[in-house]
């Protein structure tokens, strides 16, 4: 083989070897946009679609307005995915990709992004303050991603963001910051948790929530645990005709935990758990007080006008005669001071862009105020205790004890009458025997001397001397408890 040959030869091979290298610096770098191999362009739309891409191109033209990178094999969004800020950027796709990391800085390139879709990737957290950059954001895909844990401070300062999809993920505890602090994401309305790992909702916190916000968060199809008050939830979001509820009705299921974690729906445990029926209950107010009823609309910032149960049309720039009713700024009637003639049903009609709403809202007023209800239970709780304390002291803090009424007892034996005693067939003071007395048993008593000798002295017609009464009030002695009550004859006497 010829010198020139070889040396051809070692030309090529050279030449291959540039190529590869050259290849390998745009792998690793990204390659130089082409609008005609790359990508598709169409003006300020770039698409990159399906390109089998392993890293993002560089290059777009700083007008470009709509950017397309979904369906290839993506792994990492760095901050400086682009050379230069795309300050005109308003949608970016990025969905269908291998996304593991996106950096925190990765959205400062574009400032005035609207649409950002990062769904069916591989994120398994979000970072804090990933997405605070975006404060024109209004829609934020991130549905069948890994997602397990949310940092608070993911979205904060995102004031514009409208709609958030989170369903398809590994969450396992409600992100309640997302909807119950509304200087968070104040224009919010839509938020969807359907397919993830929630087990139990903030019932409570839930039923605070305005119509509006409700009628847009989607919890169906996730592993909840069923209760009565799961049922009333979805029970009053579906009276209210919510749009969250009533389009997947079917799917929102729950596990019965005491039926081998069966699967049934949630609108079945009014039979099966026994449930109260939910009815929508009337607002209760107080003469004189001052009561504010709310149209909660499922629309924000629509238009209400009230019509009171006596047909009066009461709207925001209407001169009303009533002057106790006004209509406030963020819609809601006011009625001050309420009187018992204002009870009744009030009618909300809204108008919006999208439809209109009627609410209807039963006020009844009552005629006793709660502080006199307050004042007779409080009463009627001193009356209780004062009982219980008198009741307490009679029994354990008597007085007088027995030892206190020995003289009284003495006087009683010196002055008590022998005529009670041979009349009487019971004892004038306590009994020892029981027995005796119960059991009416026949007694003989014998005469003392002394007496003996009263009783000779008696008289054939029954009477008894002067002299012989005086003696008796000297010697008169007590009855033996344990005998007959009288000691003055031998005849047998039932006791």
């Amino acid at each position: 083989m010829s010198p020139c040959s070889v040396a051809a030869m070692s030309g090529t091979f050279w030449t291959h070897v540039s190529y590869l290298l050259c290849f390998a610096l745009h792998c690793v770098s990204g390659s130089v946009l082409n609008c005609h191999t790359t990508c598709t362009c169409a003006s300020n739309i770039v698409t990159c679609s399906k390109k089998d891409l392993l890293h993002i191109p560089t290059g777009f033209p700083h007008y470009t307005v709509s950017l397309d990178l979904s369906h290839n094999s993506l792994k990492r969004l760095r901050a400086e995915w682009a050379p230069v800020p795309l300050k005109r950027l308003q949608s970016l796709l990025l969905n269908h990709n291998k996304l593991t990391f996106i950096s925190a800085d990765a959205f400062s390139l574009a400032p005035h992004l609207k649409y950002l879709d990062l769904s069916s990737n591989e994120i398994k957290a979000l970072g804090e303050n990933l997405f605070s950059r975006l404060k024109e954001l209004q829609v934020l895909l991130l549905y069948n991603n890994a997602i397990g844990q949310i940092d608070r401070s993911a979205f904060d300062d995102m004031q514009k963001l409208q709609k958030l999809y989170l369903s398809q993920n590994q969450i396992s505890r409600f992100p309640l910051q997302l909807v119950k602090e509304s200087s968070r994401l104040p224009e919010l309305l839509l938020l969807d948790l359907s397919s993830n790992k929630l087990k139990s909702l903030p019932i409570q916190d839930l039923h605070s929530l305005p119509a509006w916000v409700k009628n847009g968060l989607y919890l169906h199809s996730n592993p909840l645990t069923c209760d009565c008050d799961l049922y009333g939830l979805f029970t009053h979001w579906h009276i209210r005709q919510f749009t969250s509820v009533v389009d997947f009705r079917e799917e929102l299921n729950c596990t019965l935990m005491a039926y081998q974690k069966e699967t049934v729906n949630v609108f079945s445990l009014l039979l099966m758990m026994n449930c109260s029926e939910i009815k929508e209950s009337a607002m209760e107010a107080y003469v004189g007080k001052t009561v504010t009823i709310d149209c909660d609309t499922k629309q924000r910032g629509m238009a209400q006008v009230w019509v009171t149960p006596n047909n009066e049309l009461i709207s925001p720039d209407s001169e009303n005669s009533n002057q106790t009713l006004t209509v406030l700024s963020n819609g809601s009637l006011q009625i001050r001071p309420i009187k018992p003639e204002d009870k009744g049903i009030y009618t909300c009609h809204a108008t919006g862009s999208a439809f209109n709403e009627s609410l209807y809202v039963t006020l009844m007023v009552y005629n006793v105020t709660q502080h006199d209800t307050l004042n007779t239970a409080y009463t009627t709780l001193v009356g209780c205790i004062a009982s219980v304390i008198l009741v307490l002291i009679y029994l354990y803090l008597t007085p007088c004890r027995c030892w206190c009424r020995s003289d009284e007892k003495q006087r009683n034996e010196n002055g008590d009458s022998i005529h009670s005693s041979m009349l009487s067939t019971t004892s004038n003071h306590d009994t020892t025997s029981d027995k005796v007395a119960l059991n009416r048993h026949v007694a003989f008593t014998e005469a003392s001397a002394a007496l003996q000798g009263q009783i000779n002295k008696l008289k054939l017609n029954g009477q008894e001397p002067q002299e012989s009464r005086g003696m008796k009030k000297a010697h008169r002695k007590m009855s033996d408890p344990g005998s007959a009550s009288s000691a003055l004859s031998d005849t047998p006497i039932m006791v």
